[in-house]
């Protein structure tokens, strides 16, 4: 099967932009953002958005374009990709699909369910238990109804266990019977490079400095601003629910830069094992083990269109 793009993924901190940059000094490519948070405007910091210099170097794609109060989903990612993917190769150009959230690809390179819309009103009423009960209770109630679906999700990952349970309340089936096996498979058609840490402790290193250089650029005052908003931007406030508890919220009180880092953490080792892990398909799926900082010249080294 010919390659319709490459995709680059990777955990927070692994070093996809640099390589991707670096790509793009060797390959005539545009980049196709995978990445839930970078699709809304005003949301920079927190998300390390490529900076305006990087991106009038090289094209970028499917960052900005929505306001915070607009909703984005794996389904309009999906299409959004190969419609974009199209027009680059009808330029000549390659597209290189970049970005840690791996639903994305999941959903461009082996389909995604045809599952219930979401229901704005039942997830109102999710966020209004998860403020009183907290979301562990949440998910502990979500293990009665699907123990399947919750057994692969961390009780305080609110996105998706108020997913899980929306689907429920919408349906009266759980999530886990939506997801049947894919007859087909476009995955040879998007081969994946993957950057992952050889360890932990060199990851951890590499969110916590980055976390640091976030405070200091403004990450706090960019969150407040966003969560200040009225009406609520909904949409956006579930991406921020990756964040700390605490940051940007009401009061003015700054939460411990421990507790933060810590957060960032988890966070990044979850897309670096369990959400990675469901994409690795041989043979159509390169992983690099790294262990320092990613220079672009050698990881570029052979990895070239099919």
């Amino acid at each position: 099967m010919k390659a319709l793009g490459m995709c680059l993924a990777g955990p927070t901190a692994s070093g996809k932009t640099a390589v991707a940059l670096a790509l793009a000094e060797r390959l005539p490519l545009e980049i196709i953002s995978v990445d839930s948070a970078l699709v809304y405007r005003g949301m920079d910091i927190g998300t390390a958005k490529p900076s305006l210099a990087e991106r009038a170097a090289v094209p970028h794609h499917l960052i900005d374009i929505l306001d915070p109060s607009g909703s984005y989903s794996a389904a309009a990612f999906a299409a959004d990709a190969q419609r974009l993917a199209g027009e680059i190769r009808a330029r000549g150009r390659l597209p290189l699909l970049v970005g840690g959230t791996m639903l994305y690809f999941k959903a461009l390179r082996d389909g995604i369910d045809a599952m219930p819309a979401a229901d704005p009103e039942v997830r109102a009423a999710l966020d209004a238990r998860a403020t009183v009960e907290g979301w562990p209770a949440l998910h502990a109630e979500l293990a009665r109804i699907d123990p399947v679906t919750a057994a692969r999700l961390a009780p305080a990952d609110s996105q998706r266990v108020q997913r899980a349970l929306e689907v429920y309340v919408v349906s009266g089936r759980p999530l886990s019977e939506w997801h049947q096996p894919k007859a087909t498979s476009q995955r040879d058609a998007w081969p994946m490079v993957s950057l992952e840490p050889a360890s932990r402790a060199w990851l951890h290193r590499r969110v916590a400095e980055r976390f640091d250089a976030m405070l200091a650029a403004g990450f706090v005052d960019e969150v407040r601003a966003l969560r200040a908003r009225r009406p609520e931007p909904r949409p956006a406030v579930h991406a921020l629910r990756r964040l700390p508890p605490g940051v940007g919220g009401a009061g003015g009180r700054r939460p411990a830069p421990a507790a933060q880092r810590r957060h960032r953490r988890h966070a990044a080792t979850r897309q670096a094992t369990a959400d990675l892990a469901a994409l690795d398909a041989r043979p159509a799926h390169r992983r690099e083990r790294l262990s320092r900082r990613p220079r672009g010249r050698d990881l570029t080294a052979g990895i070239t269109p099919r």
